[in-house]
């Protein structure tokens, strides 16, 4: 027996970005890099605690964007091409710096890193999906679902039938990745309002995630607060994140990620080698980038980024052992004050981006590692669960109503509803009036269907949360812009084509090429329920 429990869960999405049009675009290594940083990395720490024995648990999120593009043969063709240059760029460095010790001793790092990447990613045959699903096939991994584009679901709660599609779609997917359904489901941007979990429990899902909050101020307040799941009237269970554990890593001021020893992400080589030396491994149009090679540790948070001293993987390594250890400390004495407190066990859901550990904090897998083998080890206060296996062992909660939340800044919508991306809304919510209307029909001929399919398709695309949350943080604002314009545009085509019973097949045809996400869907999932 155990006082309480600790679910991690982790949210692995990206947008969808393939551009088989271009021979170079730079948006598409935002895959390569998480695949090189966070999910080969994390298959590399999963396989080491089976072989250990250690019984891990963990709750996954894999967004059919991800999935999609981790299963394409011309991603998986360019990540090849990346990894390549990565490993050619990372093997000149160790001649570069014969004479340069510890920045020798750093190029060998990344030389035996990239060595393993290549090495798991051709045991899986570039097949990752597969790989993360024998986790799930033995109990280790909780994989979830998302919604189908990884659109902002309270902005289209006017359209329950755009709602039901991101849901429908998302769903379908997974059964086809799989072979079975979900049981879970990761709430875009964790954001909840009023009623989704009807068409949730339509779906046949068992549960959801939302915000910490979503749970503090349901209706009546929850006797457990966030340590417990509640069930909705629906029967869906809503889990709400931990606030104290996710504070100690992500805060920018007490986050562990912040520590003097781990590596610096904005110092790297793309930026600070000779330009004659890096240009074969930047942009071809010779605009400078990030490589992934980084030799320097965050120093202290009051360095600049000319002051930074050398990074040692080695005294990393034994900061986020001594992270992992100060992490499963603070759980412990959580875990005993509240089960005193709840005569039960208590639950801690500590969620995070799975793109957290690795890509942005290069020791994150490292602390993953440390933090199952320390739980399974040293310590019998809580046991590691994820959320299916803890819904089956504490079938009883409280039925509640979740209130209106989100993750995002404040705790609702406004970081996908402001100043920099209201514009998109009018235009969204005209393309899926417009998607609803042409779903009622039935397809004269199997061009017909094709282009409705397409129609769902760009539909979804140009929902997708990620282009207005980029428009709002102020990065790669033009790549999201462009995004939403072409996947409104292309749809608006095939609308107003539909409609004039005019498609253009050439024109479909290379549409189609391009957006290729969803071969099996269904434009029927948006017709009224």
């Amino acid at each position: 027996m155990v006082a309480g429990y600790l679910a991690l869960v982790l949210h692995a999405h990206l947008p969808f970005v393939r551009h088989p049009e271009s021979d170079y675009v730079l948006e598409e290594e935002w895959l390569f890099e998480a695949i090189t940083e966070t999910y080969i990395p994390l298959l590399h720490v999963f396989e080491g605690l089976k072989r250990d024995g250690v019984d891990f648990k963990l709750t996954l999120s894999l967004t059919p964007p991800l999935i999609s593009m981790l299963r394409d043969p011309l991603l998986q063709d360019r990540y090849e091409q990346h990894l390549s240059k990565l490993e050619e760029l990372a093997a000149k460095e160790v001649d570069y710096n014969h004479q340069n010790g510890h920045v020798r001793y750093l190029a060998e790092h990344y030389v035996q890193e990239f060595a393993a990447i290549r090495q798991t990613w051709q045991r899986y045959n570039r097949d990752l999906v597969l790989a993360f699903k024998q986790f799930l096939d033995s109990g280790n991994l909780d994989i979830i679902t998302c919604g189908a584009t990884h659109g902002y679901l309270p902005l289209m709660r006017m359209y329950p039938q755009a709602v039901w599609a991101q849901i429908k779609v998302a769903c379908d997917h997974y059964q086809e990745t799989f072979g079975r359904p979900p049981q879970g489901l990761w709430l875009p941007e964790c954001a909840y309002y009023e009623g989704l979990e009807r068409q949730i429990a339509d779906a046949g899902l068992r549960y959801f995630l939302t915000d910490g909050h979503g749970l503090l101020y349901a209706r009546p307040r929850p006797r457990f607060g966030t340590y417990a799941p509640i069930f909705t009237e629906t029967g869906v269970a809503a889990f709400g994140r931990d606030h104290e554990s996710s504070q100690q890593v992500w805060s920018s001021e007490v986050g562990y990620p912040g520590d003097p020893e781990y590596r610096e992400f904005y110092k790297d080589l793309g930026w600070e080698a000779e330009y004659e030396y890096i240009k074969p491994y930047i942009m071809p149009n010779g605009q400078r980038k990030n490589t992934g090679i980084k030799y320097h540790k965050i120093t202290s948070r009051t360095a600049d980024l000319g002051n930074k001293t050398l990074y040692d993987p080695y005294w990393a390594r034994e900061k986020a052992a001594e992270h992992a250890a100060n992490f499963m400390f603070n759980r412990q004495q959580q875990v005993n004050y509240l089960s005193g407190l709840m005569n039960r066990p208590p639950l801690v859901v500590s969620p995070y981006d799975a793109e957290l550990f690795g890509h942005w904090w290069y020791e994150g897998p490292w602390f993953i590692d440390y933090l199952f083998r320390k739980t399974w080890f040293d310590q019998q206060t809580y046991a590691m669960t994820h959320l299916s296996e803890y819904l089956q062992r504490e079938p009883t909660q409280q039925i509640c109503r979740p209130s209106q939340s989100s993750w995002g800044f404040r705790g609702f919508h406004e970081y996908w509803l402001n100043e920099t991306n209201a514009w998109i809304y009018p235009h969204l919510h005209k393309a899926a009036e417009r998607m609803i209307e042409i779903s009622r029909r039935e397809p004269a001929d199997e061009l017909e269907e094709r282009a409705l399919n397409q129609a769902a398709r760009e539909v979804l695309l140009a929902q997708s949360s990620d282009w207005a949350f980029i428009m709002r943080t102020g990065t790669m604002v033009p790549y999201a812009v462009r995004r939403t314009r072409s996947h409104l545009m292309r749809f608006n085509k095939l609308y107003e084509d539909l409609k004039m019973g005019k498609v253009d097949a050439g024109w479909l045809d290379k549409v189609a090429t391009i957006d290729n996400i969803f071969p099996q869907i269904d434009y029927r999932c948006y017709r009224p329920l």
